[in-house]
């Protein structure tokens, strides 16, 4: 197995499309190439059939224009890798759109996995806020377990975003952590370290000031597993293209986590 520099790629990108961004694809990638990089993904979050949840995400006239500005990129920067990709809401209905349309006729390079949203009570909710109760908690893990075993997407993004709505760990955290470690272990599903919560603002705990995410917690417990990590930016700006991947790295090495090889990423030799 090989294990490119981790701190060489970011396969979490977005574009102003997501209405919560700025940039286009090759505004990324040329910010990018200064700090070396080699492989770069642009991953906006997808469109749904029928234009549901469209607030934060591009509306489904936009797929072509989001290609195409991807090919022109790859065109522009040759001497990079870049990558097709887009961040996916695992909703039943849309499992055939990702497959047949996305990764099939337009043969994107791969999907992300991510849970925004978390099926309750027969409806969508929130996953980044009111994560508290123990009915929801295993909901998102349940959830986020369905995910791994899909071969839809290539990792898991921020899989610990559970935590921001607690300022205490708790026993329910912990089993919904031990359920996500042990399907992606399972799976063998990598699991992100996502630079976009070391760069949000920190918040109060009872061990005192630390970022929302990553979950000290729940990495802590990934250790005791054999999963594998990926380290991304989750950049919104392009002046983020790379931000906080180097920061996303060390956190790993500091907790003695395994990062996920390039065959494992679907990476080949350029």
């Amino acid at each position: 197995m090989t294990v490119s520099s981790p701190c060489r790629r970011n396969l979490h990108s977005h574009t102003f499309r997501c209405k919560h961004a700025s940039g286009d694809a090759a505004d990324y990638v040329r910010h990018a190439l200064s700090t070396g990089v080699d492989t770069y993904g642009i991953s906006d979050h997808t469109p749904l059939p029928g234009d549901r949840f469209n607030s934060h995400r591009m509306d489904m006239v936009e797929l072509d224009d989001y290609h195409q500005a991807i090919k022109e990129a790859q065109q522009a920067f040759p001497d990079v890798r870049v990558l097709a990709g887009l961040e996916c809401e695992d909703f039943d209905d849309c499992r055939s759109f990702y497959e047949d349309e996305i990764l099939g006729q337009r043969n994107f390079d791969y999907l992300i996995g991510a849970g925004h949203f978390t099926p309750l009570r027969n409806q969508w909710e929130d996953s980044y806020f009111g994560m508290t109760s123990a009915a929801k908690l295993r909901a998102y893990s349940d959830h986020l377990c369905d995910l791994t075993e899909s071969s839809l997407y290539l990792f898991i993004a921020h899989p610990d975003v559970f935590g921001l709505s607690s300022e205490h760990w708790n026993e329910d955290l912990k089993a919904c952590s031990h359920d996500i470690l042990a399907a992606a272990e399972a799976n063998q599903k990598p699991l992100e370290i996502n630079g976009g919560g070391i760069r949000q603002l920190a918040q109060r705990s009872g061990k005192g000031v630390h970022p929302g995410f990553p979950l000290r917690e729940f990495w802590e417990a990934a250790s005791d597993y054999q999963v594998t990590v990926v380290c991304n930016s989750d950049a919104h700006q392009p002046d983020h293209a790379m931000a906080s991947i180097k920061e996303c790295v060390q956190y790993a090495e500091e907790l003695g986590l395994t990062f996920a090889s390039d065959e494992q990423l679907g990476i080949t030799p350029a």
